[in-house]
């Protein structure tokens, strides 16, 4: 008896289709919870936390971010390697000029003056609500082409126990006030 045509694998396409492929492997992985499984199941490990980023809330993600990304995720996947339980914990950048950039876009104003006439405390819970508008983006680009973050228990340099990390460490470098 002869075995010719018989299939002992299944047919793959000539040309693989490479976004086919990523989609396959990112759903399996959300389905099956392997991202947090690959922390949980390390519980008793000697812990090790990444904390990532943090970009500007209030702008889409592009390539330089991706890139950065993928060299940053090097450091959480080797830990993880090694056999740690390791927190990769993504953070948001809620300050500067381009949140106020963009609230003095959306309102029409420019400079001091005009920011004190419309109101500084009306101004900066606007420049708040905004920085936050893109986090959905980021979360499907960065979750899914950079690599495993934890976006439930971010930081977000507006929130007022973020200070208290970040102060703390800068007593490291020298900084008094």
């Amino acid at each position: 008896m002869t075995n010719k045509n018989k299939k002992y694998y299944p047919e793959i396409e000539a040309a693989a289709n490479f976004p086919n492929i990523e989609e396959k492997i990112l759903s399996k992985w959300a389905s099956e919870n392997t991202f947090k499984k690959s922390i949980s199941n390390r519980d008793k490990s000697k812990e090790f936390v990444f904390y990532d980023g943090p970009p500007f809330a209030n702008g889409l993600p592009h390539y330089g971010h991706i890139l950065t990304g993928f060299v940053k995720d090097i450091i959480p996947r080797y830990q993880t390697m090694k056999g740690s339980k390791v927190d990769r914990v993504f953070g948001w950048d809620c300050h500067g000029l381009p949140a106020e950039m963009e609230s003095e876009k959306e309102f029409g104003i420019s400079g001091r003056k005009q920011i004190q006439d419309f109101g500084v405390e009306k101004f900066n819970d606007h420049c708040k609500e905004s920085v936050m508008k893109f986090t959905k983006e980021w979360e499907v680009t960065v979750g899914g082409k950079k690599g495993w973050v934890d976006f439930e228990n971010d930081y977000k340099t507006m929130d007022k126990n973020i200070w208290s990390l970040l102060f703390g460490h800068s007593s490291n470098f020298g900084i008094k006030d």
